[in-house]
Parts: structure tokens; C-alpha cells; sequence
């Protein structure tokens, strides 16, 4: 996929309130990936490689599968693929077959369809079992799930398993959301943690195996190739780094600051405005006010955000979209416009957007506003859904998070590199 190139940083940048503004050019960030070349792949030598990665996993404009699989150094015998494929080109949710990748030609496994965890079979000859996907922080976007599955099929056949580590877009200190509950496990929620993490995925897959979160990890073999030069104080746009869209739907990083919250919406009958060129960004439904919503929501000073009015019609947009929610049908919402990238709580903000949509949902609409099963998968809890149907506001809501966050803030540190 072609890189797009983040055109609003200096927007989002000088949007920084005058405590957090940079002032100095961090030093060049080095991925895992570009740390790994340095070192001319030393940990690989001599062991048959495969890759769990997709179209992110670059390095300056070539993508590590065909970086790997051109050098003498290194024996690359097969490629894994997440949600949207290896080279991330399949729609939100559609199943990918197994094949041959047409660049390398090395066999192509999918791990997203009806198998997610890599088989004996396709792990035959392979020592060391690599990860190299460009996270964006939520516990809901299945790229971590992926790596998870990996970790399982990794330790359970005998393997080595490496994480090339990459930025947390978010930065490494924003956590928000409900703990995942037992019972409440799903691809969207693999693991017990908060909806957005504060982690890199290398710091994840440490804190994974060393919290016990998945069985069977207690012995293998998990290297993580730190980056240089990130600071988990720092936010994406600081870096001037190009945005590879690492989803259709995540088309820019301003996009993925607010999705946190308003992924939410996949699981109300409003729309979380797939079907259009701003998912995530912009939220409605055919009943909705938008223009009294977005007053609600600015009435209450949100920072780092305000809300203007919009009204869009969700299309089949190929490689984006094909079953948009009210395909066809014009729909009222509201826009999300950051003012301050580092004043963005995007959980907190999700739940005063969702309580304002029901609060002002007409009665008829109420009954079926929450698609209660699948709320409760991304929130990992019914707790929050059942409190809203009850009266609570959105403080109310945020507020029942605080105790556990707190106790995963200062756990979660025992696993930080950076």
C-alpha cells in the first residue's frame, strides 16, 4: 500500500497546549526492524525464519519480508498474515485464504479467517517465529490478539519467538477503559487489560508472558529488538514519521487518536461512519440531532476536542467498506476536531459521545441502541452498557474504571523499555 505521508502533523503539533509543546527534534527514531539490520541479523544466523507481519512492517520504503527474504543472512521460509492480510490490502472482517505472496514468492498463511493461530504444519522447519506489525494501541485492534496467538503456537511447538518493536502511536502512558473480565475473551479481547494499553507491543508480549495472561508461556524463548531513540512521553506526529495506514479504516493518525472511543459505536446501531472517508472520525444515525448533540458536547469542555455538526451517506467503498451500517440512508452525527493531541482521552471522550447519542435517541430507538453482545466484547464488560441503560452519566461510567487503572498503571511499568 502506498505510504500517505501524515499531512496534518504541524496542525496537530501546534495544537499542543503550551505545557506539553516540543521544543527540541527528538533524535531519529529507530524501529526494531532498522535494529535488527544494523546488527546484520546476528540473533537469525543459522535459523529457518517465518514473519508474522503485514504492510507496515517497513523499513524507509521496503517492506521486512523482502528485506529479510533478499539476504544471505537469513532463511525465510514462510509469512503470516493478520486481519487485512501481509500486504493489507483485504477489507475490515473479510476472511483471507492461504497462498503465495507474489513479492517473495514464500508461502502465505492466514491468520485471520478460520484458523488464528499458526499450526504445526505451517511451523514445520521454522526455529524462530518473528513479529513485525505496526500496533495502534487499543486493546481491540486484533493485531495484538495475532501476536498472542503467536506467543501460544510459538512456545508450544519449541520456538524462539521475536518481536521487531515499534511505536506506540498513542504514546506509552495513556490508559484508559474497563479491565477485560474473565468471560469476556474474544479476538477484540484477548488479553485482561484496559481498552487502550500504554504499551509498545514489545512491552505488551513481556507483560503477556510475565502476568501469565495466556498459559503455557512460563518457557519459552521471547526476545524483544528494542527501538531507538522513542520517548513513551511523545505522541506519533512528533517524530515526523509517514502515517502507513495500518488498517483501511485508520487512514491517518489523527484518525487513530480518536478511535479508542469511537469504535465503540460498532457495537450501537448508530455508525461508527464506515462507508465514508472519515471513519472513526465522524459518528451518527438517521434519527440523530447532530447539531444538538454536538452543543451537548461542547457545553461540557472536553479537552482536547470539540464537535461540529455533520451529516454524511454511508457508500460501499471498495477495499474500505462493503456493509457499511445504514448503507444508502442520510445520517446525522457529529465530527470529532482535536484541538490538543495531548488533552485526548479518546475512551473518556467515547463515552460521553455514546451517553449524548442515547441520551437524545428517541424512545423507539433506545430499545435497540446497544447491540448488547457485541458492546460487550469491545468494552470486555457489560457493566458499562447496563449503566448507561440505568441513568448513569458519563462521568459516572468513567469513574467506575479509576481503582483498576490505577493497579494496572503501576504493574504495567515493571515491563517498560523505554
Amino acid at each position: 500500500m502506498k505510504k500517505i505521508l501524515f499531512i496534518g502533523v504541524a496542525l496537530l503539533i501546534a495544537a499542543c497546549s503550551p505545557q506539553t509543546e516540543t521544543t527540541e527534534t527528538p533524535a531519529a527514531l529507530k524501529t526494531g526492524a532498522e535494529v535488527l539490520i544494523e546488527q546484520d541479523f546476528a540473533i537469525l544466523a543459522g535459523k529457518n525464519v517465518g514473519i508474522i507481519t503485514n504492510h507496515t512492517a517497513t523499513v524507509g520504503d521496503r517492506h521486512i519480508a523482502d528485506i529479510m527474504h533478499e539476504s544471505d543472512k537469513v532463511n525465510v521460509v514462510a509469512l503470516f498474515g493478520p486481519e487485512h492480510g501481509i500486504r493489507g490490502d483485504a477489507p475490515a472482517g473479510d476472511k483471507i485464504e492461504d497462498g503465495t505472496d507474489a513479492a517473495t514468492g514464500l508461502p502465505a498463511y492466514s491468520l485471520y479467517g478460520q484458523i488464528n493461530k499458526p499450526t504445526p504444519e505451517m511451523l514445520e522447519g521454522i526455529d524462530v517465529l518473528i513479529f513485525d506489525i505496526q500496533d495502534i494501541g487499543p486493546r481491540f485492534y486484533t493485531y495484538i490478539s495475532t501476536m498472542g496467538k503467536g506467543m501460544e503456537a510459538a512456545a508450544e511447538n519449541g520456538l524462539t519467538f521475536v518481536v521487531l518493536d515499534r511505536p506506540n502511536p498513542l504514546g506509552g502512558n495513556l490508559v484508559e477503559g474497563q479491565i477485560r473480565e474473565e468471560g469476556f475473551e474474544s479476538f477484540v479481547g484477548y488479553f485482561p487489560i484496559p481498552v487502550t494499553h500504554g504499551l509498545t507491543v514489545g512491552e505488551l508480549a513481556m507483560m503477556i508472558k510475565g502476568e501469565a495472561m495466556l498459559p503455557g508461556l512460563e518457557n519459552l524463548d521471547l526476545q524483544v529488538v528494542e527501538m531507538e531513540n522513542w520517548d513513551r512521553s511523545k505522541l506519533w506526529p512528533e517524530y515526523n514519521l509517514a502515517w502507513n495506514p495500518p488498517s483501511p479504516n485508520i487512514p491517518d493518525f489523527e484518525t487513530a487518536l480518536f478511535y479508542p472511543g469511537t469504535c465503540f459505536f460498532e457495537g450501537l446501531s448508530a455508525t461508527e461512519g464506515r462507508g465514508t472517508y472519515e471513519p472513526f472520525l465522524q459518528v451518527g444515525a438517521p434519527w440523530a440531532d447532530g447539531e444538538a448533540i454536538a452543543a451537548e458536547l461542547n457545553a461540557k469542555n472536553l479537552p482536547g476536542v470539540t464537535f461540529e455538526a455533520v451529516t454524511f451517506v454511508p457508500e460501499i467503498i471498495p477495499s474500505m467498506s462493503t456493509r457499511p451500517k445504514h448503507l444508502g440512508a442520510e445520517v446525522k452525527g457529529v465530527k470529532h476536531i482535536v484541538t490538543d493531541m495531548y488533552a485526548v482521552r479518546p475512551v473518556e471522550i467515547g463515552m460521553h459521545v455514546v451517553h449524548a447519542f442515547y441520551h437524545n435517541a428517541p424512545e423507539a430507538e433506545k430499545a435497540t441502541f446497544f447491540n448488547e453482545a457485541r458492546f460487550g466484547r469491545l468494552a470486555g464488560t457489560n457493566e458499562i452498557h447496563e449503566m448507561f441503560k440505568a441513568g448513569a452519566t458519563a462521568e459516572e461510567v468513567i469513574a467506575s474504571w479509576s481503582d483498576e487503572i490505577s493497579v494496572y498503571d503501576t504493574m504495567k511499568k515493571k515491563y517498560h523499555l523505554y
